[in-house]
């Protein structure tokens, strides 16, 4: 398998970026070649510090680095030598069979589609991140892509959505909900309202459960929440933000006295799982669903340990090949919803 793997894209690249391939290229044997784009000194010198001369590194040197005030479009027209760009490139020319960033994701998203395009019948890229919750992990399709949806984006994220957890995660048949501030049908803003009704349209090929609200997402979720690129972006990052702030109270309390201390030691195991099964870094990236090539996409604060996870979710992606399951969903949808020609014509 060969990755492109932008090395200069996130809150503490390279280092965590470069330790992070570092980690992968020993945990994952079927990684035949990992492109680094970046800076060749910088680069180097981190490949050092971990005593790493792995045959299977080809650094890719760029000169330009997309910073975050940058907007994705500019990003992409202005910073063609741009560590992102130049990753898109490898997978574009074929040299690379998937994309790695923890960079600026507007331009990492922007990259993608006008280098690869979108695959047929799909208007509009989606991050899918999978999610925790009590019983199983979810998908939530769109966490940031496409932050002004139309109606028939979210359809086309049901089905993205529910092909990835079909053939990737393996649900059987997979339960999609639509993301809105009350279960009942007449709950939601317009587009919410639209997004429901062409859904229930869809007939048997979407599995839907109807609208989803937030104790729902956490307790008792469906496969997939479909929901808009804004909307997905700030649950994403206020799970986050609130798993980290929940175990700081937690730890907070435990330190408070001699006996909380004991009873912490005690249940010191419960606590690593339940972190484990919440921390972002142990998913790594968010695949990028709808184009015509495979996009990782992972946080900008991603640790080493975050890099190896999502360089394994390419591996996964590349093996599972969600790509031509979407082409398949969607025209499915499409020739269903055509309207049948009349005989008498």
């Amino acid at each position: 398998m060969k990755i492109a793997l932008d090395a200069m894209g996130g809150d503490y690249a390279p280092q965590n970026i470069v330790h992070g391939a570092v980690l992968a290229l020993r945990a994952y044997p079927h990684i035949s070649r990992l492109f680094l784009t970046g800076d060749t000194p910088r680069v180097e010198a981190e490949l050092k510090k971990h005593a790493c001369n792995d045959s299977r590194i080809e650094i890719v040197h760029t000169t330009q680095i997309v910073d975050m005030a940058d907007s994705g479009l500019d990003a992409v027209r202005k910073k063609k030598d741009s560590s992102i760009s130049r990753a898109v490139d490898l997978v574009k020319e074929g040299k690379a069979q998937a994309i790695v960033s923890a960079g600026h994701t507007g331009a990492a998203v922007t990259a993608s589609l006008i280098k690869l395009r979108t695959l047929p019948g799909v208007e509009r890229p989606a991050i899918a991140a999978i999610m925790p919750s009590l019983g199983k992990h979810w998908i939530l399709i769109d966490a940031g892509a496409n932050p002004d949806a139309q109606a028939q984006h979210l359809v086309q994220n049901a089905i993205m959505g529910a092909a990835y957890a079909r053939h990737v995660l393996g649900r059987q048949n997979p339960e999609v909900g639509l993301m809105s501030n009350g279960t009942e049908e007449e709950k939601g803003n317009a587009m919410c309202k639209e997004t429901h009704r062409l859904i229930r349209a869809a007939g048997t090929q979407i599995n839907f459960r109807g609208n989803v609200e937030g104790h729902d997402i956490w307790h008792n979720p469906p496969d997939v929440v479909v929901t808009d690129g804004f909307t997905g972006n700030i649950i994403l990052k206020s799970a986050e933000a609130l798993s980290h702030a929940i175990f700081d109270m937690v730890k907070s309390e435990i330190m408070a006295s001699f006996r909380t201390k004991i009873g912490g030691m005690l249940a010191k195991p419960a606590f690593k799982r339940v972190h484990k099964k919440t921390n972002a870094d142990e998913y790594g990236g968010m695949p990028l669903l709808g184009l015509n090539g495979i996009t990782i996409i992972s946080h900008g604060g991603a640790s080493a340990l975050a890099i190896q996870n999502a360089l394994r979710m390419a591996c996964e992606s590349i093996r599972h090949e969600a790509g031509p399951h979407i082409i398949e969903a969607i025209k499915t949808h499409h020739d269903s919803a055509a309207p049948h020609a009349n005989p008498t014509a």
